[in-house]
């Protein structure tokens, strides 16, 4: 995980991690997209939004994939549809999952906000993948 703070204490990081405010909380809730994903959009990860399938990679739910019902950055955590454990009476509940320990199958793109985001960072949102043969180049090279 990146440094939250200039120093490098571990007991000042934990004190950034867990006072951090929401703006950057967004960013710390974060994860891999999938090799696909990452091909077309030429971003490796991304924070997780409500309505983004994600794959479970770790855990009793690994190779689970569901919608993402909920983001809760007050604790860090995420619940994916269908992640569910029972209680003592029965009633099922949303399993919470860290994000570091799900992938991006597929982004939920109805927010323009988002598609500016992958513009900036990737680049190529709206175009097809770059083709196999390159262009010529004119010019001096130096």
């Amino acid at each position: 995980m990146a440094r939250l703070s200039a120093s490098r204490q571990p007991r000042k990081q934990r004190r950034a991690y867990f006072q951090a405010p929401l703006h950057v909380r967004q960013k710390l809730m974060s994860a891999p997209l999938s090799p696909e994903l990452r091909e077309k959009y030429g971003v490796r990860s991304l924070p997780v939004r409500a309505g983004d399938k994600v794959k479970v990679m770790r855990g009793d739910f690994r190779g689970h994939e569901g919608k993402v019902v909920k983001v809760d950055l007050r604790r860090y955590r995420i619940y994916v549809d269908g992640v569910t454990i029972k209680r003592s009476d029965g009633t099922p509940v949303f399993r919470p999952l860290h994000p570091s320990k799900v992938m991006i199958v597929e982004l939920d793109l109805s927010d323009p906000w988002r598609r500016r985001i992958l513009e900036r960072r990737g680049g190529r949102v709206g175009e097809e993948a770059p083709a196999a043969s390159p262009e010529p180049q004119s010019g001096a090279q130096g």
